[in-house]
């Protein structure tokens, strides 16, 4: 109904302006003289009219007998009927004696006499029409002097209806006529308020306002119900005209934010049509709540000034960039929409506020563009020192696809845990250099574990959700969890390659350690046929074998295998025959038994150690490879034995003999003392690196070397005469042993550690003022808008939305970031690509 009622409002308000706009071939015709006796005889129920008395017009009245005849035309557009009442000579009625005669005019409806007007009170159209409304609409004008009236008036209105409240330096002027004719059309939707008392205006006013200047606020007590927050106001900038009333009118009733659903060059709304922009901000399922608060608080901002729309990207086929994430359509017809990469809320209201902006974001992208371009081509040093950042900043260009990565808000995450099984979150910062690397990776992990049941991959900007990371205690980014219904979460501690990601979110599926019920089951475990969903990924499995009598090993097992989970495969048998099964391979409960390649070979290991750390070390160990090949993903875990390495470097992979003997002088008694490995320089091209930082010039391959890293750092070559044996390699280790052999080098004892800490990033989010909550909504304009932390001491204030209610109220913060609306990639560039302290 209320739409309705809009509709029929506006109509006649259009044919209204429309009527009075139109010239009328001789007013005085409207003007109707009768006699007293025909006047009152033709007054009807319900009809207004205005009339006036008098036996014969003097010189001195013929100016208000002008413009009571100029006025006829206009009143009647509002069903009033100006007549002149001529009294006979004789006539000494009320209404006809000489005092009252041309000295007063007098408002009807019907036969009731409404109110007496002094003539000198009615000095032209203006005063008349709006003096004459403004005693008819008594009801729906409310006449206020002072604050506590005006307040009375608006607490009564909370939660029912908005008001319409006018200052006006004087009745009787033109500014007067245009808000009792708005009354006269709107009165029935919007409590229309009047004063002509300066100090109310200023009682009401933020700022000092000219009180010689007439003003109109529209207040949404509509949206408010709590009678200790005042109504939300919102001042029209325009002349108090008939016109630019209706207009503003017109936009307060319009939506605060629509939701568009369709292809935005063919939207229009009454914004458009009234020639204002449409600002568009663009979203996503996964972060339609924060984005709609955000969207509402710019309308606030805007109201009046431009339109606000939420664009979805799931539902509209947007041929536009990723990163975009707001959209600008102008009433300019033929004008395209122009789509942009905006940091804060600040800036979306710059940029409707001065219509030079747009170009000149755009030059700044351009120019952005161009940076970028040079940078490439002169190789800059402050890219190329972090070879991280310099291969983030070459690939910003390309578009990620996240669309089977959700993004998790604070609304959002609770609730997206215990929609699957296991749920991973990838926890970074959408302008840090090493988040959009691992980011990447973690595309690509998504398009590997596409259509897997039980699984569902997410991600959480801390920047700006950082209530969220600190909650998870997320102190450094990225990292990487996975929650389990009704368990802890685990932290992920690996490499950041596709594949050990995949392999930890995949063996991460599987209980750790996994509970076996028979023998047939066990043995299936070990031949890595079960469970069946690992069956395709190589994988080491780890059996521990327990007794009744060792539930202290094992509970020790079980606190080992969760500490574990998503690095290795454990599982455990406890059953009546648990003997027999560890019998068959030599051990005795509480044991381990481990199987290589696919069960061809298990190995059984007495537990003597049960505390859990004790554990924990001892399966990480047992785990190595007798004689592994040394890759950049592994080199950490053979690194944390701190012992000496016997490696083997190659030219592509080693001969069969000499692998035969390597591996038999690894599996000796000695191969406790050092890690005997290999690296294949084809694979691992590092590895040329390495080479040339022990040698002055590069040896020929293969060649076997002594490196004792964490203990001197001296680097031993194995003598290239002789053959590559286990008897040859043996008796070489006596000789360095015993200090008969001269190091080809020393290794410097530089530690390897960065030159500066790592930043705390959450830390200094969270050194904003205390006494404000995370993410409150503000005014803008008031402090500069955030910025990522330049240096280690820098405070950061971070910004949420209200809720509806109660946002029109909040005020004294800066404009806040665009959270959410995009994965903003290239967002923080600015600060993010330079890195020269790394």
């Amino acid at each position: 109904m209320s739409a309705q009622k809009d509709r029929w409002v506006s109509s006649f308000f259009f044919l209204l302006f429309c009527a009075s706009s139109i010239p009328t071939q001789g007013s005085a015709r409207l003007l109707q003289e009768l006699s007293p006796q025909e006047y009152f005889s033709s007054l009807q129920a319900g009809r207004a009219s205005l009339s006036y008395f008098s036996h014969s017009v003097s010189p001195r009245a013929q100016p208000f007998l002008e413009q009571i005849e100029n006025s006829a035309e206009a009143l009647q557009d509002y069903g009033i009927s100006v007549v002149k009442v001529n009294c006979p000579k004789e006539d000494v009625s009320r209404y006809c004696v000489k005092e009252n005669a041309l000295r007063k005019a007098y408002l009807f409806r019907g036969n009731v006499l409404i109110r007496e007007f002094p003539t000198d009170a009615l000095f032209d159209v203006n005063s008349i029409v709006a003096n004459i409304l403004f005693a008819l609409l008594f009801n729906e004008v409310k006449y206020v002097e002072t604050l506590a009236d005006l307040q009375n008036i608006e607490n009564a209105l909370k939660g029912r209806s908005n008001m319409v409240f006018a200052y006006v330096p004087a009745t009787g002027t033109a500014e007067h006529r245009a808000v009792m004719e708005a009354a006269f059309v709107y009165g029935t939707v919007h409590q229309f308020v009047l004063t002509t008392e300066a100090t109310l205006l200023k009682d009401t006013s933020n700022d000092e306002p000219d009180v010689s200047s007439a003003r109109l606020l529209f207040c949404h007590c509509q949206r408010t119900t709590d009678l200790a927050q005042p109504c939300r106001r919102t001042a029209m900038e325009q002349a108090l005209t008939m016109l630019n009333i209706h207009r503003h009118l017109k936009l307060m009733g319009a939506p605060l934010v629509t939701e568009v659903t369709e292809d935005p060059e063919k939207v229009s709304t009454v914004h458009l049509q009234l020639g204002l922009p449409l600002v568009f901000i663009l979203s996503q399922k996964e972060t339609y709540e924060a984005d709609r608060r955000t969207a509402e608080f710019v309308a606030w901002q805007l109201l009046g000034k431009a339109g606000v729309a939420l664009l979805s990207r799931d539902l509209v086929d947007l041929n536009v960039l990723l990163r975009s994430n707001i959209a600008l359509k102008t009433p300019d017809e033929g004008v395209p929409i122009k789509y942009l990469v905006l940091e804060d809320t600040d800036e979306v209201i710059t940029l409707v506020e001065n219509k030079s902006k747009v170009e000149q974001i755009q030059e700044d992208e351009e120019e952005e563009e161009e940076e970028d371009e040079g940078e490439k081509e002169n190789n800059n040093q402050d890219i190329q020192d972090d070879q991280v950042v310099e291969a983030v900043s070459r690939d910003k260009k390309r578009e990620l696809p996240l669309e089977q990565i959700r993004a998790l808000t604070e609304e959002t995450f609770h609730a997206a845990l215990l929609e699957t099984a296991r749920t991973v979150v990838l926890f970074y910062a959408s302008w840090e250099a090493v988040s959009l690397a691992v980011l990447r990776s973690y595309t690509e992990v998504a398009d590997h574990l596409k259509g897997t049941r039980g699984v569902l991959l997410s991600r959480v900007n801390c920047w700006d959700w950082p209530g969220i990371c600190t909650k998870e205690n997320v102190t450094q980014f990225p990292a990487i969890k996975i929650y389990k219904k009704g368990e802890r979460s685990v932290m992920y501690d690996g490499m950041w390659g596709t594949e050990e990601l995949t392999s930890f979110i995949m063996l991460s599926r599987v209980s750790c350690p996994l509970k076996l019920a028979t023998v047939e089951e066990a043995e299936g475990y070990l031949r890595g046929e079960f469970p069946s969903e690992l069956s395709s990924y190589h994988h080491t499995s780890l059996l521990g074998v327990f007794s009744t009598a060792t539930s202290e090993a094992r509970e020790a097992f079980e606190e080992a295998g969760n500490i574990l989970s998503g690095h290795v495969t454990m599982g455990m048998y406890f059953e009546d025959d648990a003997l027999a099964l560890s019998r068959k391979y030599a051990v005795s409960p509480p044991a381990l038994l481990l199987a290589r390649s696919g069960g061809r070979s298990v190995e059984g290991i007495a537990l003597s150690k049960q505390s859990v750390q004790d554990m924990v070390q001892m399966i990480r160990y047992e785990l190595l490879d007798i004689f592994p090949e040394i890759t950049v993903q592994n080199l950490p875990c053979y690194l944390q034995l701190r012992k000496p390495f016997l490696i083997l470097f190659s030219d592509g992979d080693i001969g069969q003999m000499e692998s035969k003997e390597m591996l038999k002088l690894a599996k000796g008694r000695p191969q406790q003392a050092f890690v005997a490995c290999w690296l294949n320089l084809r694979k691992t091209p590092v590895g040329h690196g390495v080479l040339k930082a022990y040698f002055a010039t590069m040896p020929s391959l293969p060649v076997l070397i002594w490196v004792k890293l964490h203990a001197g750092g001296q680097v031993f070559k194995f003598p290239s005469e002789q053959s590559i044996t286990e008897m040859n390699i043996l008796s070489w280790l006596e000789k360095l042993k015993a200090g008969l052999e001269i190091p080809s080098s020393t290794l410097s004892e530089e530690d390897w550690k960065p030159p500066l800490p790592a930043y705390d990033f959450l830390q200094m989010m969270e050194t904003a003022v205390p006494e404000l909550p995370l993410h409150t909504s503000h005014r803008r304009g008031d402090t500069p808008a955030r910025h990522p932390p330049e240096n280690p001491g820098g405070d950061i204030m971070v910004q949420e939305e209200p809720s509806q209610d109660t946002k029109a109220e909040k005020v004294g913060s800066p404009g806040r970031d665009l959270r959410g609306t995009v994965p903003r990639l290239a967002a923080r560039e600015k600060q993010g690509k330079r890195h020269s302290e790394l």
